[in-house]
């Protein structure tokens, strides 16, 4: 690809890419999107792209400069980007704290696993660029979309006035949906409007007879989330809802199931509840309980195929990478847009740090006296693993990343697997060295688990943004540096943020916060109870065997449908997994604003503003998310500093009825007319 898009700008010959201010702005978005993302991942189980409003914001900004280019603007995007996508590692980190380890979140030993993993996830993803990047034919959903946004918003010959006004009206859009959001869940937040609608009921006799349950979030968050997502992965999650709620939970809860199971001494949670239980906590404790565990069974299953249906690119892109290095060792001169970090520096980093992690793993083995004794082979076990399995997900997620998009790779499906496989090998350290199974063991398996989960989260990003640099004829070594310097600014932001949600709400199973409202933390909520049950012998294996039976057949089923539409319809198995595991009340509107996003895409397909006005409602979607984010981090800061659980309350505690009521009609209103309002302004560029 030439230069044509980016006829910024150049100084004396020199390309304007890589600049201070550009890391400076990078590193002050990676800030503002790590925390909202924090909130997000730990209210809901979910986190979202954020190249393409970073990429607004910095043009927005940088166009105040005379000399900004288009590279510029990538660069910023890129460094907030790969700060927004640190922040997935609160899927594990959090449950240190839910297991009882930390009461709360060490500064620099948290830095330090997002650090280390961060840039060993950059590192190992240079290899893969020319094969999954370059040579393999991957939509790249997220990093086309941003390169096509920088390409019509950047300053430079080229730019049309159209273009000028698009980028405007998208800063504008962006800003707007985050105040709704706010102001929406500041009256949540003042009890004038209740932030969910929930109802659970016990079904008749000829039904079975067991208890089941429906309800929706009414947050913004989850409505940009939604829509974001898309609606293929959406009605997806609808499926794995409708199996866990509408068939798991009653046939678990159901009177004659019960009988059964207790007749034969088979455990179940529902056998230990009281026989006069209240539908809520007969099917809520069900499912958090039990049917969750089926849901880790269909991810673990679907990110199994995933890797068997990646063998074969894997290869061929191990071996174009070599190749490549081979002609750059022979003296052969690479064209500028072909030109990564060199081999030996990438070497000389990944060593680096390893050698970091091994430190971390040794102090933290040294400092248990249950673990001391077998500190080398722990150190030794746990660094081969974290290469082995560290550079697998970061080909896997990278991969699908390229397949699917960033949002919808399966982050959580690579947790799940590296936990299950981290603690068995934990069992046999264990059983040779005649050790006992006590927390310790289970918070070392964690932390093992959470550095693999920082490679997987950072390659999955990475290769995204790359596609989005080689599209607008970037410099890789360039922007692979803009990527380090991300995790290094999401990395610092992590633990501070952790710590104020920790001491304002709380963790689900950990020390209850000032609010005494416990984020779900849904998948380190899964992944420390797997760590647990694995070590701790008592894991539900029939639920996660009869969970990965069903994940055998969603995948037939995906590939029977894929295969029927010829491609226009499929059942992606992770995202039916996840309508397992996340609340119902959070998949139902994640489901809504799939649908809504989907309306909106088709309202304006004919019409001539058809591509801005698609990149308008991504843009929309994500000041919703980022709005309500860090307005629910803000409220935080204020409950630590004030000691106040509801700090913005406007009315006292009482009847729900006129809030959720008034609520889901506001809700109504504004989605309406923020949709309206984006068509009308994407109309007028």
């Amino acid at each position: 690809m030439t230069d044509t898009p980016a006829s910024a700008p150049v100084s004396g010959g020199k390309r304007i890419e890589l600049t201070l201010r550009a890391l400076v702005l990078g590193c002050l978005l990676a800030v503002v999107f790590t925390a909202a993302n924090t909130y997000l991942g730990l209210k809901v189980g979910l986190t979202f792209a954020s190249a393409i409003p970073a990429a607004v914001i910095s043009m927005a900004i940088l166009r105040m400069f005379k000399t900004s280019t288009i590279w510029e603007n990538m660069t910023v995007q890129t460094v907030a980007s790969v700060g927004g996508a640190m922040s997935s590692i609160i899927f594990v980190l959090p449950g240190l704290v839910m297991v009882g380890w930390w009461l709360e979140f060490p500064f620099w030993e948290s830095v330090l696993i997002c650090v280390f993993g961060g840039v060993l996830g950059v590192t190992f993803s240079i290899p893969l660029r020319r094969a999954l990047v370059v040579e393999a034919n991957l939509p790249y959903p997220e990093g086309v979309a941003a390169a096509e946004v920088l390409t019509v918003g950047s300053r430079g010959a080229e730019q049309t006035d159209s273009a000028v006004r698009e980028n405007a009206a998208g800063l504008w859009v962006v800003i707007t949906g985050a105040i709704v959001s706010a102001g929406y869940a500041l009256l949540v937040a003042g009890r004038v409007f209740a932030g969910e609608a929930a109802k659970f009921i016990k079904l008749p006799a000829s039904l079975g007879g067991g208890a089941t349950g429906m309800g929706f979030g009414m947050q913004f968050a989850l409505l940009g989330a939604g829509h974001l997502i898309g609606l293929s992965v959406g009605l997806a999650q609808l499926f794995g809802l409708i199996l866990a709620w509408g068939i798991a939970v009653p046939i678990l809860t159901s009177p004659d199931t019960i009988a059964w199971l207790t007749a034969h001494n088979i455990p179940s949670i529902a056998t230990t509840l009281p026989a006069g239980a209240g539908a809520e906590e007969l099917a809520g404790t069900v499912w958090s309980r039990e049917v969750r565990f089926m849901g880790a069974g269909v991810i673990g299953v679907a990110a199994i195929w995933t890797l068997i249906k990646l063998a074969g690119p894997l290869i061929g892109g191990l071996t174009s990478a070599l190749a490549a290095n081979r002609r750059r060792a022979g003296g052969e001169v690479l064209d500028r847009t072909e030109q990564d970090i060199p081999i030996n520096i990438v070497a000389g980093l990944s060593v680096a740090c390893l050698i970091g992690i091994g430190f971390l793993l040794a102090m933290f083995a040294q400092s248990n006296p249950t673990l001391a004794g077998s500190t080398a082979v722990l150190v030794v076990g746990g660094l081969v693993y974290v290469v082995l399995i560290g550079f697998a997900v970061a080909a896997i997620c990278g991969y699908m990343a390229g397949l699917i998009g960033s949002s919808n790779s399966p982050v959580s499906g690579v947790g799940i697997l590296a936990i299950v496989i981290a603690s068995v090998l934990m069992l046999g350290v264990l059983a040779l060295a005649g050790l006992p199974a006590d927390p310790s063991v289970v918070a070392f398996a964690l932390i093992v688990t959470a550095v693999v989960f920082a490679v997987a989260v950072i390659a999955n990003d990475n290769l995204q943004d790359l596609k989005t640099g080689q599209l607008v004829a970037a410099t890789p070594w360039r922007q692979q540096t803009a990527l380090i310097v991300g995790v290094g600014a999401g990395a610092i932001v992590i633990p501070l943020i952790l710590n104020l949600l920790n001491k304002a709400f709380g963790f689900e199973g950990g020390p209850t916060g000032i609010a005494d409202e416990p984020l779900a933390a849904p998948q380190a909520t899964l992944i420390s109870a797997l760590a647990r049950g694995v070590i701790g012998g008592d894991l539900r294996w029939d639920l996660i065997g009869l969970g990965a039976v069903i994940g055998v057949i969603i995948i037939v089923l995906d590939m029977v449908l894929s295969g029927a539409t010829k491609g226009k319809m499929k059942l992606p198995p992770l995202a039916v997994g996840i309508g397992f595991y996340l609340p119902a009340a959070v998949t139902t509107m994640l489901v809504i604003g799939a649908v809504c996003g989907w309306f909106y895409d088709k309202a304006i397909k004919t019409t001539r503003f058809a591509d801005v006005g698609r990149r308008m409602g991504v843009l929309l979607a994500s000041g919703l998310i980022v709005g309500e984010s860090l307005f629910l981090v803000m409220t935080a800061g204020v409950i630590v500093a004030t000691g106040n659980d509801a700090p913005f309350a406007m009315l006292p505690e009482g009847s729900t009825f006129p809030s959720m009521l008034a609520g889901i009609v506001a809700f109504i209103v504004l989605t309406v007319m923020l949709y309206g309002w984006v068509r009308s302004r994407s109309a007028k560029v």
